[in-house]
C-alpha cells in the first residue's frame, strides 16, 4: 500500500510503499494518543525506518541529512 506523509522535519511530502493493510493503518491512525496498541505491535513486519516514516513522515535520507548516517 502506498502511504504519503508530510515530514515533520522538512515539510516535504514523502510516499513509501509499505506491506500493510488498510485495517492496520486505520487502527494506527484512529487510536487515541497514549491508548491502544504500540506501533510495533500493529505493524510487526515493518522495519524501524518504515515505522518512523508512519509516525513522522520522515525518510531515512532525511534522518541521515539531519543527524548523520546511522552506524
Amino acid at each position: 500500500m502506498q502511504v504519503t506523509r508530510r515530514s515533520q522535519f522538512t515539510g516535504n511530502y514523502n510516499t513509501m510503499n509499505l506491506n500493510i493493510t488498510q485495517e492496520q493503518l486505520s487502527e494506527y491512525e484512529n487510536r487515541e494518543l497514549g491508548k491502544g496498541r504500540l506501533i510495533q505491535d500493529i505493524f510487526p513486519n515493518l522495519s524501524r525506518t518504515e515505522r518512523e516514516f508512519l509516525m513522522t513522515g520522515s525518510t531515512q535520507q532525511e534522518w541521515d541529512d539531519m543527524f548523520g548516517e546511522s552506524e
